[in-house]
């Protein structure tokens, strides 16, 4: 049944808005970083700055260390992302091809876990790294993120076990390779979308994370992007909004870039490997 041009043109207004409703904090915030102070306070705000200037990206690096905390971030992102995916492949795979009763308590714990929020975790949590002397500092930081992203790494990556056919593993049992071999250059080239998109996901939750970088680093030098933009803002609440949109936008641009360059692994990562295969 053919589409009505009626509706199409609904449907495409709709997508359209939806469009704009996600582009607008970010259209925003780009406009705000680069108008001068002036703008800033003017009764007739405009989308576009009539005078940019780069003022506020040179008052965010002279007034915070934003470098020093991206570097903080970004190691603990790469960390829990490279962790929770190492875990949690092996993990999934065992649950996918041995459905036991076992494996179906582990599939059920996991959702569950996620329905748990960070204040019920978090004294338990500090008491552990605590005992282990990891109490502010970075690879305390990992093992926490590590900790939180590895129930929902392990049940996207059961799913995209359970895709990849059994038979194809069987096929190459009979032509005699073997379990290694198999699991190496059959399933693991059909897991790569599935890899990549969860690494994608412990990476952007990890960049991102807020409250338990706030509760776990007090050392300055050792605190996370999120933390350090909340710096930006009085002890009052009033906020230095131009250096802070712009800190705000850098902060940003990594999730974006990791993203871009990783899309084309996810959509096609799974033709790639069934050639391969």
């Amino acid at each position: 049944m053919r589409t009505r041009p009626a509706a199409r043109a609904g449907q495409y207004t709709a997508l359209l808005g939806y469009l704009v409703f996600l582009a607008f904090p970010f259209l925003w915030l780009v406009s705000t970083a680069f108008k001068p102070p002036r703008e800033l306070g003017s009764l007739h705000p405009t989308w576009i700055p009539r005078d940019p200037t780069l003022t506020n990206f040179r008052q965010a690096f002279d007034e915070q260390p934003l470098l020093h905390a991206a570097s903080n971030s970004l190691l603990a992102a790469l960390g829990a992302a490279v962790i929770a995916v190492a875990v949690a492949t092996p993990m999934a795979y065992v649950m996918a091809r041995h459905r036991t009763r076992l494996s179906r308590a582990a599939s059920g714990w996991v959702v569950v876990s996620q329905a748990f929020p960070f204040v019920l975790v978090i004294i338990p949590l500090f008491l552990v790294l605590k005992n282990l002397r990891l109490i502010d500092s970075v690879p305390g930081l990992v093992m926490v993120y590590v900790v939180w992203a590895l129930p929902f790494a392990l049940w996207m990556l059961v799913g995209y076990v359970r895709a990849v056919p059994v038979e194809l593993e069987e096929a190459a049992a009979v032509d005699g390779a073997g379990r290694l071999r198999t699991l190496v250059s059959v399933t693991a080239p059909l897991l790569a979308p599935g890899i990549v998109a969860t690494a994608l996901f412990a990476f952007i939750t990890a960049w991102n994370e807020f409250f338990l970088a706030l509760v776990l680093l007090k050392t300055p030098e050792k605190q996370t992007l999120p933390v350090v933009l909340t710096h930006f803002i009085g002890a009052e609440g009033v906020a230095d909004l131009g250096p802070l949109a712009a800190a705000a936008l850098l902060a940003t641009l990594p999730s974006l870039v990791v993203f871009a360059v990783i899309q084309r692994r996810i959509t096609g990562g799974m033709l790639t490997g069934a050639v391969k295969s």
